[in-house]
């Protein structure tokens, strides 16, 4: 009796055009072959060991998606930020193509459903982890190149970077909030925040984790992400906008207030 709660996986046919859809491509944009082989994990060719020996892993895709991501980026930044400086440049692509930024990026797109795994990696949470999804991510975008160009490559990668360029250009990119509201808390302080898990609903291949931070019994900000990292991290931005006026009642380790 078939488990009406099991998940269907797509075939092959159904994994190129879900992710022509997902990445904004018209119908049979995609090679089927460099398109399969970029959502085919080493497990799954491990575990199935297909006779065919042209059947490979995602792993060379991951070396060419890399640099082809890297051309793009350069070439976007270099255009948006005319001003930086070779090292200021540098330092941003660095945060654009980075496996949290890669990874972030995969999940906005559910690229997790559509990767073939091996049962071991499915069952230890494979669809979510930041590595996989970030090395496939680079693969797919070396099947977008092979199957369209370099140009319509560019396309793609310019619309799914999209939220990162403008979170560049606002400043935040690459920040690390929680480390810099706990360096603010603990200069006034001598006190680190907490966070708080308060729920994580959804399957374990899409959980969504939701997470207050709080100092001295005092909510300062939610956030909510597809990671409980992710969370804390929105969580602590939150916390970050007007932050004097949320701790301005708190005690110093004097007795003594912001506020005073």
């Amino acid at each position: 009796m078939t488990d009406p709660g099991a998940t269907l996986k797509p075939n092959d046919v159904e994994r190129v055009a879900m992710l022509e859809e997902r990445l904004g491509l018209a119908a049979g944009a995609l090679q089927p072959g460099p398109t399969l082989e970029a959502l085919r994990h080493g497990s799954w060719l491990h575990e199935n060991r297909p006779h065919d020996g042209g059947i490979r892993s995602n792993e060379r895709l991951e070396f060419l998606g890399d640099a082809v991501l890297g051309v793009c980026v350069a070439q976007r930044i270099w255009d948006r930020f005319p001003g930086y400086a070779e090292g200021e440049l540098t330092r941003l692509r660095a945060a654009l193509v980075k496996a949290e930024s890669l990874a972030q990026v995969a999940r906005s797109i559910r690229l997790g459903e559509l990767i073939m795994l091996g049962r071991g990696e499915e069952r230890s949470g494979g669809r979510d982890k930041q590595n996989l999804l970030a090395d496939a991510m680079e693969a797919v975008v070396a099947a977008v190149y092979l199957s369209a160009g370099l140009e319509r490559a560019s396309e793609v990668v310019d619309r799914l970077l999209k939220p990162l360029f403008e979170q560049a250009v606002a400043g935040s990119l690459g920040r690390d909030f929680k480390t810099e509201l706990q360096e603010r808390l603990q200069a006034e302080f001598r006190q680190a925040p907490q966070y708080r898990l308060l729920a994580a609903p959804g399957p374990q291949h899409a959980r969504t984790f939701e997470v207050e931070v709080v100092f001295q019994e005092v909510v300062l900000g939610h956030g909510t992400g597809r990671t409980k990292k992710e969370a804390e991290q929105e969580a602590a931005r939150g916390a970050l906008v007007d932050l004097l006026e949320r701790v301005k009642d708190l005690k110093r380790p004097d007795g003594s207030t912001p506020g005073a």
